[in-house]
């Protein structure tokens, strides 16, 4: 007998046929013996409707009611699905998140999992019945209900299986595995039997959406191994894990990132210490920063270029307005019409010319390189948005077809 974490998302859940198609999978598996913990998110468009009934109430209502009125998304969908286990003639309990014991930090519409108290979860176990838990939430020390924020569920679902000790965790969404690219823009994107943890970190979190970038993180710290899958096939998935089998692929995938936005601070002071007062303004924002590109000074001046997510562009401008304001001649621009694409492969390591490739492959597309950062096993570069597409289609045909 195993324990069997199952996590399926909002696609997975979002009407009454989906709700008893993910309840006869769970059934499935726990008539072959099994112990099944499932993780659900809520249905569909539910969270992206509450946001916006929120809105249309108060744009300015504070985080903590926000997290009050978004936790309800996945307690409709866990009591569905906790009905739908019992139509089928299995016995099943719904819980809360912190029914299920997840204690977070206090950060509002965005906060972290401290710890998973289990002791719960296992008690319903014992009673031999489904467990179903609501994902993308949470308890502060406050007693105050919060959210971890988007793709929360696939990190609660890694926390459950890594404080359980579970034997493998599925994460169930719309396509059946983790793909070279997008398999809805690119015709020949193709499936991977296995990908390891960091190179499925950096596909994360340069913009594959397959999975979130904190429970791949989760799942390689306590050693995870992972299942990506289809809701909607029975076709196998890819194995996320430490180790692949397989010989290293020159790059396993492509990512597309559009929410970004480019930060220009131009005509600055060419003198030491400046770039650590700019990026310590933005660090005490909690604003993330990604590429990074500064110009050779002329003129006692320099130019200082980054990316920031979207949806942080207008507040990074405003964290330096008062800052730059100091000097002559400054600018700051924000520009939003830009998207991010990367390559990710732990191939890259021991192969020269994976970036010349790629490259060759833009200007063969007549796409423009903006700015450039690279790592060990990743090569991303910035473009036009209106690029972004046929970017990735021929960056794809050049390392696939």
């Amino acid at each position: 007998m195993s324990l069997i974490v199952q996590k399926f998302g909002g696609s997975s859940v979002a009407n009454a046929e989906r709700v008893m198609n993910v309840a006869k999978i769970v059934t499935e598996t726990y008539a072959k013996g099994n112990d099944v913990v499932v993780v659900v998110s809520a249905q569909g468009d539910t969270t992206d409707d509450l946001i916006a009934k929120a809105e249309e109430i108060n744009p300015n209502g504070s985080k903590r009611e926000k997290d009050m009125l978004l936790a309800a998304g996945e307690q409709i969908s866990i009591s569905l699905l906790a009905m739908a286990i019992e139509k089928l003639g299995y016995p099943a309990v719904s819980l809360l998140g912190w029914q299920a014991g997840f204690e977070t930090t206090n950060i509002h519409t965005s906060a972290r999992i401290k710890k998973v108290d289990p002791s719960r979860i296992r008690h319903e176990l014992d009673k031999k019945r489904i467990v179903v838990v609501a994902g993308f939430q949470g308890l502060a020390k406050t007693d105050d209900i919060t959210t971890l924020g988007r793709g929360g569920s696939d990190t609660s679902a890694v926390a459950i299986a890594a404080a359980m000790h579970a034997d493998l965790c599925q994460i169930y969404t719309d396509v059946e595995g983790v793909y070279t690219a997008d398999p809805r823009k690119v015709e020949n994107a193709r499936k991977l039997k296995e990908i390891s943890y960091d190179e499925m970190l950096e596909l994360a979190t340069l913009g594959a959406q397959v999975l979130n970038n904190r429970s791949v993180e989760m799942a390689k710290k306590y050693n995870i191994e992972l299942e990506v899958l289809s809701s909607m096939t029975r076709a196998s998935g890819t194995i996320v894990k430490e180790k692949t089998k397989m010989e290293k692929m020159l790059i396993s995938g492509v990512a597309k990132d559009t929410d970004v936005a480019r930060i220009s601070v131009t005509g600055i002071p060419n003198e030491p210490g400046l770039a650590f007062k700019i990026f310590s303004k933005l660090s005490a924002k909690d604003i993330n920063v990604d590429i990074i590109l500064q110009s050779i000074g002329h003129d006692g001046k320099k130019d200082i270029s980054f990316t920031v997510p979207k949806s942080r562009g207008a507040e990074a401008a405003e964290a330096l307005k008062d800052y730059i304001e100091n000097f002559d001649g400054t600018e700051i621009l924000v520009d939003e019409s830009v998207a991010k694409i990367s390559i990710v492969g732990a191939g890259m390591e021991s192969h020269a010319g994976v970036a010349t490739k790629m490259f060759e492959a833009l200007y063969d597309a007549q796409v423009n390189i903006q700015m450039i950062s690279t790592s060990e096993i990743k090569v991303s570069v910035l473009i036009n948005e209106n690029d972004a597409d046929k970017a990735v289609r021929a960056i794809h045909a050049k390392f696939f077809d």
